[in-house]
């Protein structure tokens, strides 16, 4: 299949890779269809961060589901999904709290938490900036969309990352409806 694949600060190659594939019962894998560039992704791109060479981008995917493990009973082929972010199990603690982007199943690293498709030293997870993704346990990673997904691409790939963020942002700075807010700084820069 084909990848976004880094090579090195500021230096990205779209190449072929192996083809991403059901590696465990509760996997499911995604033709992606749509997949945004994050402004996290300039800190890999740039060489700030230990992102490995070989390693295939992307974070913020959606697409369709083309082959489930035998695990899995909510999602199907066909399904159109939504992929956030943060790979989590769902019955670890720190996901039963709510605090997935901590989960303790998904990182290989005993001295670390979370996960993450294509992202530094958030485990070893393929990106989806390709052709295919391995979406573990997918019955709680993949998130069903309704019958407009193919239509409304642009906007439900927004769920994977970007709007979830501002929302947690929101959240955290207490803002409320009715409040006026002015961002500064958003956005990538070089």
């Amino acid at each position: 299949m084909k990848a976004v694949v880094y090579q090195g600060p500021k230096d990205v190659a779209v190449t072929d890779v192996p083809d991403a594939e059901i590696e465990r019962p509760t996997d499911v894998l995604v033709k992606i269809t749509t997949t945004n560039i994050c402004g996290s992704d300039l800190h890999m791109y740039e060489g700030r961060t230990s992102f490995e060479k070989g390693r295939t981008f992307g974070h913020e995917n959606m697409g369709e589901v083309v082959e489930v493990g035998q695990g899995v009973e909510k999602v199907k082929v066909g399904d159109r999904v939504v992929l956030p972010f943060n790979i989590s199990c769902g019955f670890c603690k720190n996901c039963e709290r709510g605090l997935t982007n901590y989960c303790l199943t998904t990182q290989p690293d005993p001295s670390a938490a979370g996960a993450a498709y294509g992202f530094a030293e958030m485990g070893p997870y393929g990106g989806g900036q390709a052709e295919l993704l391995r979406v573990p346990f997918g019955d709680h990673n993949a998130l069903r969309l309704g019958e407009d997904a193919q239509d409304k691409e642009n906007d439900y790939v927004m769920l994977s990352d970007i709007f979830p963020t501002g929302y947690h942002a929101t959240e955290m700075a207490g803002v409320i409806p009715g409040d006026s807010v002015v961002i500064a700084g958003a956005g990538p820069w070089d």
